[in-house]
């Protein structure tokens, strides 16, 4: 007998990151029970005496957010939850309380935020951000090579945490004959010269040597508004600051306040803090500010791949071999 697996979630939500094929596979070794459980059914108040038999859980955005209580009362047979998402931190310790182990596909998720990002940093150096036309009265003008815009052949690029995401950043930047710096306390000197990279010290040292600086920190309490005035107000006249990481971790009056010094300055944000901005930020109006709406993590066709990770990983937690993406209490405390 197959054991029982359940969705937890909206039935958009999950068919979206476990295509039918994916779907297919888990239906090879699982019994699904033939509800999609959300948060409002599950609190809803009726018994659910079905889901005391479930033994594994797949989810992705908008998994429910359950207490202990819940879980031990709900799913009380439950091993794993396998989650077709990227950060686990707004969920996970209640259910590792309870202990049923984590599986996160933030090893997909990594993979188009650092495509985004690197992509971002060699447009950067170009200048393409300052020189690039919006709308409004035609205006050109042949791009002066004297300008601050060093291009791509031996720029300095400041990397701001050497997870997972900053990691494949690092790796698909490699063979650009960029000098990358990267500021993150937990990257060992022998894991910088691995990567080939220089390791700095000095978060505001970094701002201050580094034509792009680009923000992948993991998200945790430790790192709100880490990156503030100390830092922004070093940036070169002519320098991009990137995020693609978390808005919280930007002091954003700070960063305003900056590009406003020096209009030169640049800002490419995929995240801020509230996210959207709210209405009449300045953000909005500032004509060195690039806002792009959460591009960076998967979309699209791109978020199947999430849910192939997580078949993947539980095929190998299931046959007790060796797995890529379990989370543990420990990692909670550095990774986004």
């Amino acid at each position: 007998m197959k054991p029982k697996a359940v969705f937890l979630g909206s039935e958009p939500g999950i068919s979206n990151a476990f295509s039918a094929g994916t779907k297919a596979l888990l239906n090879e070794d699982l019994d699904f029970l033939p509800v999609y459980y959300t948060e409002d059914i599950l609190r809803d108040g009726r018994a659910h005496p079905e889901l005391r038999e479930a033994e594994y859980a797949f989810s992705t955005w908008g998994i429910p957010n359950l207490t202990e209580e819940e879980i031990a009362s709900l799913l009380p047979n439950l091993k794993a939850v396998f989650y077709a998402a990227g950060t686990v931190q707004a969920f996970a310790r209640p259910f590792m309380k309870q202990n049923v182990k984590i599986f996160s596909a933030w090893g997909a998720n990594a993979v188009p935020v650092a495509e985004v990002a690197a992509a971002e940093i060699l447009l950067a150096n170009k200048g393409i951000f300052q020189t690039m036309h919006r709308g409004g009265a035609p205006t050109w003008e042949e791009h002066d090579r004297a300008k601050p815009h060093p291009g791509n052949f031996g720029a300095s690029v400041g990397i701001i945490g050497a997870g997972m995401i900053g990691t494949l950043v690092i790796e698909k930047l490699r063979g650009c004959r960029l000098n990358v710096k990267v500021f993150d306390p937990f990257l060992t000197r022998e894991r910088a010269e691995a990567l080939g990279v220089e390791k700095v010290s000095d978060l505001p040292e970094l701002f201050a040597s580094c034509h792009v600086i680009s923000n992948h920190l993991a998200n945790n309490p430790q790192t709100v508004n880490m990156i503030d005035r100390r830092c922004f107000e070093r940036m070169e006249d002519n320098a991009v600051f990137i995020n693609t990481g978390r808005g919280q971790q930007v002091a954003e009056a700070d960063l305003i306040a900056a590009l406003k010094e020096k209009p030169g300055r640049t800002a490419v944000l995929d995240v801020t803090w509230p996210e959207p901005p709210v209405p009449g930020s300045e953000l909005y109006l500032m004509d060195n500010v690039i806002l792009t709406p959460h591009a960076a993590g998967s979309l699209g066709d791109e978020i199947s791949r999430m849910g192939e990770y997580m078949q993947a990983e539980f095929r190998a937690f299931y046959n007790g071999g060796p797995t890529n993406y379990m989370v543990t209490e420990k990692m909670l405390e550095t990774m986004a």
